[in-house]
């Protein structure tokens, strides 16, 4: 499998990493931790070796579960482990805090719940506009320097917040909503990225399930899925974006012999120093994994990628729908950033 080193990790990173939303259950209908194990392992077996995760992903749970894995298939050196830090919770309610005090108190409970006495990868999730942006990057280069993690991320980051950042701590890599559909940051964060040596984690690179050419006009959303409350999954966006899929799909395989998915994940790619992270639940969702490697997507294909998503997406929609409160509900209104 195609690599790419993170500055700081001496175990190289695959270029797909297993992203583990949905294996928490929280927001995406429930898990199941038999299949999200079989699911993690499969994955390593696979050539994956790196798994992001949070600690707001099931509130723990998801964190749990990796950590759990990994020690009991003696598998923790064969991955890196890229985890966050900087949301808070509380009954339900999910908001920013990435003060010294809060970030000391997750690089505890996560390395506890990882099972693991160091992180490869620690990303702040969201930029908390409260707290000085100086006083996170300083406590995470302490962390660095104390043994606790090996590399530094930042996540929904914009280039200036970054600058800010890189001011007080180094920075090695930053992850951001990326796929097809959503392509805000190639306006910033990716050229910023490819001038200062950051790698790239796009998170989303299916785009919440849209473009694994599994979906229909009939696919319904159950309980706290997310996409229940996403523009994109509601009519008559949703027939908007199906249409596209279905262009995309004929696409690659009549040019390249593939599935819609693979051209997503080689598109995402193709962009530049990124990681494509894959959220899959199941072992068996992993199956086109050997369909990404090996090829490229030529530049006649990418134009006549633009042509369908313009074609058939008249009013796009952005990820800004996820982005969590600033601080606890009564201190600040939500916002999108």
């Amino acid at each position: 499998m195609e690599s790419i080193y993170i500055t700081g990790v001496s175990l190289p990173a695959s270029r797909v990493g297993l992203g583990t939303w949905a294996i928490g259950g929280w927001m995406w209908g429930g898990t199941s931790e038999a299949a999200s194990t079989a699911t993690i392992r499969s994955a390593i077996e696979r050539g994956i070796t790196l798994i992001d995760t949070a600690p707001v992903y099931g509130f723990g749970r998801s964190e749990e579960i990796v950590g759990k894995a990994l020690a009991a298939g003696g598998l923790r050196d064969s991955v890196q482990i890229a985890t966050k830090t900087g949301l808070d919770f509380r009954s339900g309610a999910v908001y920013r805090d990435s003060r010294a005090a809060r970030i000391r108190t997750e690089i505890e409970q996560s390395l506890r719940r990882l099972r693991t006495d160091v992180i490869d990868l620690y990303q702040v999730h969201w930029p908390d506009l409260e707290t000085p942006i100086e006083e996170t990057a300083r406590t995470l280069e302490d962390l660095r320097r104390e043994g606790k993690i090996r590399a530094i991320g930042v996540s929904n980051y914009s280039s200036s917040q970054m600058d800010a950042f890189r001011a007080a701590a180094s920075l090695d890599a930053v992850q951001s909503p990326y796929n097809l559909f959503e392509r805000e940051i190639e306006a910033d964060v990716l050229p910023y990225a490819q001038r200062t040596g950051l790698t790239v984690l796009s998170y989303g690179a299916l785009c919440r399930g849209l473009l694994s050419g599994r979906m229909t006009a009939t696919t319904k959303f159950e309980g706290d899925d997310l996409r229940r409350v996403d523009p994109k999954f509601k009519a008559p966006r949703f027939a908007a974006y199906l249409a596209a899929v279905d262009e995309l799909r004929e696409l690659a395989r009549g040019r390249f012999g593939k599935s819609v998915l693979a051209l997503a994940l080689r598109w995402v790619l193709d962009q530049g120093p990124t990681i494509a992270l894959w959220g899959a639940r199941r072992p068996e969702q992993l199956d086109p994994l050997d369909e990404i490697e090996g090829w490229h997507i030529d530049d006649t294909s990418r134009r006549d990628v633009d042509a369908i998503l313009r074609r058939d997406i008249a009013d796009p929609v952005s990820p800004e729908f996820m982005a969590p409160p600033l601080r606890r509900p009564g201190e600040l209104t939500r916002v999108a950033v």
